[in-house]
């Protein structure tokens, strides 16, 4: 994969439109009003180290597959805290039906699957949906206890 390869995300704070790289060093910001923005992308078996693991921030991991009911609730939650955190963790979400390799490494046996990854290690760990300030108190958590 090409760090090359980037999405597209509108700044919540202005609402300019910016090309972030799916993979890159720091943390992306609004190349308008220099705001940290979201950082949420797709990762697979092929492309998970270079995106997820070579981080310099936190990477939340939504391992999830498309046939999921609670999947799809939990999404637009992981996405508010990607918002509410922009600067400071990365949101990456990983299909497990596409991607068995990952699903047997991370040895998920139901989905949603969250991780919080530091540097590539597994720092925590939660299956099943929860809503957004859930989701957020339990990734601050973890992130505070990375810090720690």
């Amino acid at each position: 994969m090409s760090t090359m390869q980037a999405v597209t995300v509108t700044c919540p704070n202005c609402g300019r439109k910016n090309r972030v790289p799916v993979a890159a060093e720091g943390h992306p910001k609004c190349g308008n009003c220099k705001q940290p923005i979201p950082w949420m992308v797709d990762a697979g078996d092929d492309d998970f180290a270079e995106v997820a693991e070579r981080a310099d921030v936190p990477v939340v991991v939504d391992l999830w597959a498309t046939w999921c009911g609670p999947c799809r609730m939990v999404s637009p939650a992981l996405e508010q805290v990607a918002t509410d955190l922009a600067g400071r963790i990365k949101l990456v979400k990983v299909d497990v039906d596409k991607n068995p390799r990952l699903s047997q490494r991370f040895e998920v046996q139901a989905v949603p699957t969250l991780l919080v990854l530091d540097k590539g290690r597994t720092v925590a760990r939660q299956a099943g949906a929860a809503p957004a300030p859930v989701l957020r108190q339990w990734v601050e958590q973890s992130i505070m206890a990375r810090e720690g």
